[in-house]
């Protein structure tokens, strides 16, 4: 039926149950097309719909096939539904339906999605049992799995396996990748595999960069990490939010508070308004440059930006009144912050008693 195909394909869930539900009240035939159509209108969130679809097709006299099973499994995936998803798998694999690569393809990625590696790599393991080949899509969400675990080393040795499985890598292996070592603070090797992508015909994207500047960026590789955002236009890519937070961020890790607050202003003419995150990095970068005036700015600033201040934010600028023995404004900024809607954390309370200690000090004599 064309109208349940354009809902399903507009990601329209409930829109495609009324839709069914009519064909059925009014005894227009329906066929496994529609329903699997139905289930597919469900994979932006609605999980419980897709399976409420699944379970009811036996009852409506229709056989469920493997995209059925694909679809309700893919819902579940995007969700953030691991067991349900692996249980789908699992019931699928019980009956005469055979299983094919985007089922185990959709579980994997589920499993990975919620840092359930172990069992993401078990499913690609078991794929051949199967008589499945996996592809690189298999591959990809596995190492994107080994990324979210933290296991920077089985991510690498799954990637050197790939041509042995006469796979090729691509943009979305190597980014994962390459975050995995930079989550693990193995920045040199970051930067190894981002190098290497272009000798293998393999383009590196916007996030193959980003994470690159946030691996330098931890290790506090400031010159590296702006020398990598500085190349990217050259390359096409353009660049984000995250590449400046990061850029920026690996700038306050260098002391390099000038160059922050360059960066977090040439955002808007690069038509991105920077974020809770940009802000916050070039304040405790003025903070450690004993810029308290331009800490207080950039906060005050945020609101007209439609950005909001969040604890980190204010950390950094009491931080920086304190360092400036402006005791009487760490205070004030600690009794504003629930007027919005921010809850001061343990590094606000110490900025602000020690700004009143320092403060006592110097009044005392």
């Amino acid at each position: 039926m064309p109208i349940l195909t354009a809902v399903a394909r507009k990601r329209l869930p409930t829109t495609a149950r009324h839709v069914l539900t009519l064909m059925l009240e009014t005894r227009v035939r329906t066929d496994v097309f529609h329903c699997n159509a139905a289930i597919s209108a469900c994979s932006k969130g609605q999980w419980q719909l897709a399976l409420n679809l699944l379970s009811i097709m036996p009852d409506m006299g229709i056989f469920r096939d493997t995209i059925s099973y694909n679809s309700a499994i893919s819902a579940c995936e995007k969700a953030g539904q691991w067991q349900t998803a692996l249980s789908l798998l699992s019931s699928l694999l019980d009956t005469r339906i055979v299983a094919d690569k985007i089922s185990y393809n959709a579980a994997i990625s589920a499993c990975g999605k919620e840092g359930q590696w172990q069992l993401a790599l078990s499913l690609l393991n078991s794929m051949p049992d199967m008589k499945l080949i996996p592809n690189t899509i298999s591959c990809n969400a596995a190492v994107s799995a080994l990324e979210k675990g933290g296991k920077w080393r089985l991510a690498l040795s799954l990637l050197s396996r790939l041509p042995d499985m006469r796979l090729i890598p691509n943009e979305v292996t190597y980014s994962a990748a390459i975050s995995a070592c930079e989550k693990a603070g193995q920045w040199q090797r970051a930067l190894s595999l981002l190098g290497i992508m272009p000798d293998l015909l393999v383009i590196p994207n916007t996030i193959s960069y980003s994470a690159a500047i946030s691996a330098c960026e931890k290790a506090g590789q400031w010159e590296l990490a702006l020398s990598l955002l500085s190349c990217m236009p050259d390359l096409s890519l353009v660049r984000d939010k995250i590449c400046f937070s990061a850029a920026i961020s690996a700038c306050e890790k260098g002391g390099q508070w000038q160059l922050a607050l360059s960066l977090l202003n040439s955002m808007p003419h690069m038509k991105l308004i920077p974020n809770t995150i940009s802000y916050s990095a070039a304040i405790s970068a003025c903070e450690k440059g004993g810029q308290w005036e331009l800490a207080l700015s950039l906060l005050s600033g945020m609101p007209d930006m439609k950005v909001m201040p969040n604890e980190i934010s204010f950390s950094a600028a009491i931080s920086a009144c304190e360092k400036a023995g402006q005791w009487q404004l760490a205070l004030s900024l600690l009794s504003s912050m629930p007027d919005m809607a921010v809850i001061p954390n343990e590094i606000c309370y110490s900025a602000a008693i020690s700004a009143c200690e320092k403060g006592a000090c110097e009044e005392g004599g």
